[in-house]
């Protein structure tokens, strides 16, 4: 009994421990919890209307649509470039998502059998609006035309079947490659279509009739001469009107919603600074351009002289076309003579020092046709006994796809090289070089054997097209850059004035004498890729959005390597109205404005005719012709004027105004002198009825600025992007 009492004694520590215990299991399981919807948060990139968009699904649309630049011969992007890519995902990305969830309230769709009756037809501008490829073009009509990609899939389903190993192999990595592609264009093509059944569907909804029809006719045609009395604000000097803060605000509530923002932005200060090749640096890369140009005159391999100088331009030893070429090097072209190199130049349009040897210069095919039997063998002497044989064959009239279906199991399937294929590689096996170099060089239905690593090749070119002048250059271009010295003195003085200044105030009091310039950029949003228009900022576009007012950065390298950054957090503006002293500037010109009017039209108030207007200081001009469609241009004040044509399609022939007008730059009173009708026009009632509805539909054209104000959009790709 006594052991009972005893551990009822411990009741109230045994209960504190359990419950000690539950709440420590509690708060573990809460921070997990926690810790993973904070995770899940840190992998998402965007949410519209409510679905979240991790950062792996984004990477995979612009990975998508950069295979789809690589197969238009476009691999190597600039980051200006890339970043339009970005853009463009995003922007198709919320489009569709935008439409398609309207359009599943309507019960829109696209069926497979539209789908497949809009690329069977070829004709719908949807499909020109898509990355196509030439090949996909009937070469007579150059409409699209679906068997072409049908010929391509079999064409290298075939070669994946070839005995060579090696080009089966390569067949099956470009079927994969083309099979992605295929599946966004149709995937794209779908999402147009939906896109323009809502659209339809929208326009659809906005009728005209004739009644409107006739009314837009007479604004547009009637046409009213009037004498027109001018009272400028300009001729009322600023100091004497008085705006006080409370005006300022009344306008502002008056148009608060002009001032409502939907995403958050922000207004900085910031200093960059260039670096640039000092002198020093100048004078030795200019040594090295003159010792190319030497080599290059003096006739040595043009390939080492362009790799050891590391040229920006790779020379591949095959003539290409001008649009291959850097544009300064191409203006260059039609002013040297085969055979002669420059003298260093410099282009100051990519900061580079370039020297070109013009090798030769050719008139060949930009589109060559051609079809191909691929010849094995034990050794490359047995291959090449065989393709002797096989050539001599075909001189002797055997078809040649009857020995392509013997030797290669298949017809030779008709195959196109254009230049762009070809001439923007940084580098060409010798294998590529060759069949390159014959395919240039063989005339229509010649043939040459051509030998590989693997074994031989028959080619036959069965046309050529759209000859172009091709040029064999060897081009050293090389970017004037700054030494590592230059750039650790640059360093050293930019982080010195960057540790001395971290405040705003320090940033503008001392960037002058230090050789700096402040500048000031305002509404920056987290959508725009870099700050200052300078590349890979992104940590300084993070650290902005994350910064307090009055905070002063880190120091930043960006650029091409080349920039140093600090920004400094001057105005935050938060989602929703804009605070009305950010406004000040603003809404003082708009009240300034009105009180001007007020004073003029207080002058004019008792005029009942041009001759009290001209009595009271006013301006008198005639102006001819005005409609209620357009605004009336006023000389004496040298603004357009809106509210102008609506007061005097208001008025009758002869009469005089009702009203003072308040105009953009002036008050006004006028008298119409007569109204008619233009010679020459009469009412289409169908017409302008049409172009109503024309009108209307551009109006609307905005619907999915209101469909994303409605989502709910958030946006984080400035994290990750």
């Amino acid at each position: 009994m006594a052991a009972i009492g005893k551990i009822r004694s411990w009741g109230p520590i045994l209960a504190s421990i359990i419950a000690l215990a539950l709440f420590a299991f509690i708060a573990e399981e809460l921070f997990r919890s926690c810790e993973a919807t904070q995770n899940e948060q840190r992998q998402q990139v965007a949410k519209i209307l409510g679905e979240k968009i991790s950062v792996q699904d984004y990477q995979s649309l612009i990975d998508e649509y950069q295979e789809v630049m690589k197969m238009q011969g476009r691999d190597n992007l600039s980051e200006e470039e890339l970043n339009q890519l970005k853009e463009q995902v995003w922007n198709n990305l919320l489009r569709f998502k935008l439409i398609e969830n309207e359009a599943e309230k309507l019960g829109l769709t696209v069926t497979n059998e539209e789908l497949s009756n809009v690329l069977k037809d070829g004709k719908s501008n949807l499909l020109y609006q898509l990355p196509l490829l030439p090949d996909f073009l009937n070469q007579q009509t150059r409409q699209f035309d679906y068997s072409q990609v049908s010929m391509i899939y079999n064409n290298l389903k075939q070669q994946m079947n070839n005995t060579n190993p090696q080009i089966a192999a390569q067949a099956a990595e470009q079927f994969a490659t083309f099979d992605k592609y295929w599946q966004f264009i149709e995937k794209s093509l779908r999402q147009q279509m939906l896109v323009t059944k809502y659209q339809a569907l929208l326009s659809g909804s906005l009728l005209s009739n004739p009644v409107s029809a006739k009314a837009s006719f007479n604004n547009q045609n009637t046409e009213s001469n009037i004498l027109l009395a001018s009272m400028p604000y300009s001729a009322i000097n600023d100091n004497d009107v008085a705006v006080s803060d409370a005006d300022l605000k009344a306008k502002f509530n008056e148009q608060k919603e002009m001032y409502k923002q939907y995403v958050e932005t922000r207004d900085i200060k910031y200093v960059s600074y260039r670096v640039t090749a000092s002198a020093s640096d100048r004078a030795e890369l200019m040594a090295t351009m003159q010792d190319a140009a030497a080599k290059l005159q003096n006739g040595e391999d043009a390939a080492t002289v362009v790799r050891k100088a590391q040229s920006q331009v790779p020379y591949l030893g095959l003539p290409v076309t001008r649009d291959a070429l850097p544009y300064d090097i191409a203006n260059r072209l039609d002013s040297m003579a085969v055979g002669q190199t420059t003298a260093p130049f410099e282009s100051t349009s990519d900061n580079t020092l370039n020297v070109i040897k013009l090798i030769s210069k050719v008139e060949l095919p930009d589109s060559i046709e051609y079809r191909i039997i691929s010849v094995g063998g034990s050794d490359i002497d047995a291959a090449r006994k065989t393709a002797d044989s096989i050539m001599t064959a075909i001189r002797g009239g055997v078809d040649f796809d009857t020995l392509a279906v013997k030797y290669n199991k298949r017809t030779a399937t008709k195959q196109f090289m254009t230049s762009a294929m070809y001439q923007g590689q940084t580098v060409l096996d010798a294998d590529s070089k060759n069949v390159i170099t014959a395919l240039n060089t063989l005339g229509k239905n010649e043939m040459k054997s051509v030998e590989m690593s693997q074994g031989m090749l028959i080619i036959q070119v069965t046309d050529r097209r759209d000859v172009k002048t091709k040029y064999d250059l060897a081009v050293v271009k090389h970017t004037i850059d700054f030494s590592r010295q230059t750039y650790s003195d640059a360093y050293n003085k930019f982080s010195q004035f960057v540790s001395e200044n971290q405040t705003v105030d320090g940033l503008e009091k001392n960037a002058a004498q230090a050789g700096f310039t402040v500048m000031d950029r305002t509404d920056l949003t987290n959508s725009e890729h870099n700050v200052a228009n300078l590349r890979a900022t992104r940590e300084a576009l993070k650290w902005i959005f994350d910064a307090k007012e009055g905070e002063v950065s880190p120091l930043y390298e960006c650029g091409n390597n080349d920039c140093l950054l600090v920004v400094a957090m001057t105005k935050i503006h938060e989602k929703g109205y804009r605070d009305w002293e950010s406004l000040k500037d603003e809404l003082r010109s708009k009240v300034m404005r009105d009180k001007k009017f007020d004073l003029q039209a207080e002058k004019l108030k008792d005029v009942k005719s041009i001759a009290d207007a001209q009595s009271k200081g006013a301006r008198i001009d005639t102006v001819r012709q005005i409609t209620f469609a357009a605004p009336v241009y006023v000389q004496a004040t040298s603004a357009s004027e809106p509210a102008l044509s609506g007061a005097v399609a208001a008025t009758e022939s002869g009469a005089f105004s009702k009203s003072v007008v308040k105009g953009n730059a002036g008050a006004y009173v006028f008298q119409v002198l007569d109204q008619k009708q233009r010679e020459g026009v009469t009412l289409d009632e169908k017409r302008e009825e049409s172009r109503l509805r024309q009108q209307a539909m551009q109006a609307v054209s905005n619907f999915l600025q209101e469909l994303y104000l409605k989502a709910d959009i958030t946006d984080n790709r400035y994290l990750f992007f």
